[in-house]
C-alpha cells in the first residue's frame, strides 16, 4: 500500500519513499490541472480510485467545478484557485504551491487516459486485495452466528469485484498471476481431530449410513490417516463388502496408510468408539473444509494482489482459478444441507474427548453387518 497523504498533513510536496502510482496520480492530476479539457478523455476512474485523500479531494474538485474557458486559464490562476479552496474542504494540508508542483511534474499532458488507466489498474488491485482480507477475516470471526452463509456472502464479493475488474480489464488466456500461491494453513485443531475420529467409528458401526454422505471427500478432513480411512470406508461400501473395524484395518494396510509405523491397535481403537449419526459428524467436517477453502483462497487472493507485478489480467484470472475451489465445496455444501433430517440425526450432548463413559458407551448404536 503507497504512502498516503493525509489531509491535515502541512508539507505534500515531500513524501517519503512513493509508491509509482503516486506518481502516476500526480502526472494525471498535473494534467487536468494544466489542461481541464482532458477529463473528457479520462474514464474508468472516480476520486476513491485515488491513493491519497489530498489526490482524491483534488480530483473530486476537478471533476465537479465548471471547466475554465481555454484563454482565460493560460492567463491566470482563477480556476486553480477554485480548485484548491474546494478540494481543502476534504483535504486541509493542500496548498496551493503543491498544485503547482503537480502541474510541473506532468510529463505530458496528452497522456492523460494512459494515466488514468494505471491509476484505475492500482485501484482495482486494492479493491481485490481488501475484498479477499474480509473473506480471510470472516472466517475467522468466532463471533458471527452463521459463520458458512456469511463466508459464502463475503465470497461472493469477492467474485463480483472480481468479475468487475474483468469487465474493465478483460483477462487473456493463459496469463495467471508470477506469485507463488501460499500453502494451506496446517490444521491443529483438537475438536476436528476429535470429531473426525467419531465420523469414522460411527460409520464403521453403521455402515449403511455412508451412501447418505457422498459428499463428503477425503480431502474434507484435516488428518491425512482420517483421509485414508475414510477412503477405506467409502471403497468397502461402494464395492458392497462387509465393514467393520477389522476389514477396514486390512484395507488401510492395502493403502499403505501403516507404511509410517502406526500401530494397528491404534487404527482398531479409534474405529470402536462410534456416536451420533454419521451424517451429523461428516456435515460438522464438510463444515470445517468449507471455511477452511475460504481462507486459502482469500489468502491466495491476498497474496497475488499484494503483489504490485502483477496486472489486472493475472489478478483476475489468478482470483477467478481461486474462487472455483470455493464453488467446488459450495456445490456439496448444498447436497449436505439439503438432506434429510434423518440423514442428518443430531449428534450427542457435546463432550471433551473420545467417548469413554458408561453413557457413552451406551450410547454406541449395534454394529451393522452386510
Amino acid at each position: 500500500m503507497p504512502h498516503t497523504t493525509e489531509p491535515d498533513e502541512d508539507n505534500l510536496d515531500t513524501i517519503t519513499q512513493p509508491q509509482p502510482v503516486f506518481h502516476v496520480e500526480q502526472a494525471l492530476l498535473g494534467a487536468l490541472l494544466l489542461d481541464p479539457h482532458r477529463l473528457d478523455d479520462v474514464n474508468g476512474i472516480t476520486a476513491d480510485s485515488f491513493s491519497s485523500a489530498a489526490h482524491a479531494a483534488l480530483y473530486a474538485a476537478i471533476s465537479n467545478l465548471p471547466r475554465p474557458d481555454p484563454a482565460e486559464h493560460a492567463k491566470n490562476t482563477t480556476w486553480l484557485d477554485r480548485v484548491l479552496a474546494t478540494a481543502l474542504e476534504e483535504a486541509r494540508g493542500l496548498t496551493a504551491s503543491y498544485l503547482h508542483a503537480l502541474v510541473q511534474v506532468c510529463p505530458w499532458p496528452r497522456h492523460a487516459p494512459a494515466y488514468a488507466r494505471m491509476v484505475e489498474a492500482e485501484h482495482a488491485r486494492r479493491r481485490l486485495l481488501t475484498a479477499a482480507e474480509r473473506l480471510v477475516h470472516t472466517v475467522h470471526d468466532a463471533s458471527l452466528p452463521h459463520p458458512v452463509q456469511t463466508a459464502l456472502a463475503e465470497a461472493d464479493a469477492l467474485a463480483a469485484v472480481v468479475d468487475d475488474i474483468a469487465n474493465r480489464f478483460p483477462p487473456r488466456s493463459g496469463v495467471l498471476p508470477r506469485t507463488p500461491a501460499p500453502p494451506p494453513t496446517a490444521a491443529d485443531d483438537t475438536e476436528a481431530v476429535e470429531e473426525e475420529q467419531l465420523l469414522l467409528a460411527t460409520a464403521t458401526a453403521r455402515p449403511d449410513d455412508i451412501d447418505a454422505v457422498r459428499w463428503l471427500l477425503p480431502d474434507d478432513l484435516t488428518m491425512p490417516l482420517h483421509a485414508g480411512l475414510w477412503q477405506c470406508l467409502t471403497t468397502l461400501a461402494r464395492r458392497d463388502e462387509p465393514i467393520d473395524a477389522v476389514t477396514v484395518l486390512w484395507e488401510a494396510q492395502q493403502r499403505g496408510l501403516l507404511d509410517d509405523g502406526r500401530e494397528p491397535g491404534e487404527v482398531l481403537r479409534m474405529l470402536a468408539e462410534p456416536a451420533g449419526s454419521v451424517g451429523h459428524w461428516a456435515e460438522r467436517a464438510l463444515r470445517r473444509s468449507l471455511l477452511a477453502t475460504a481462507e486459502h483462497t482469500g489468502r491466495r487472493v491476498e497474496a497475488y494482489a499484494g503483489d504490485s507485478a502483477n496486472t489486472p489480467f493475472q489478478l483476475v484470472a489468478g482470483a477467478r482459478r481461486a474462487l472455483a475451489d470455493i464453488a467446488a465445496v459450495r456445490t456439496r455444501w448444498q447436497h449436505a444441507a439439503g438432506a434429510t433430517p434423518q440423514q442428518r440425526r443430531a449428534a450427542p450432548a457435546t463432550r471433551a474427548g473420545p467417548p469413554t463413559t458408561t453413557a457413552a458407551h451406551a450410547a454406541r448404536p449395534t454394529r451393522a453387518t452386510r
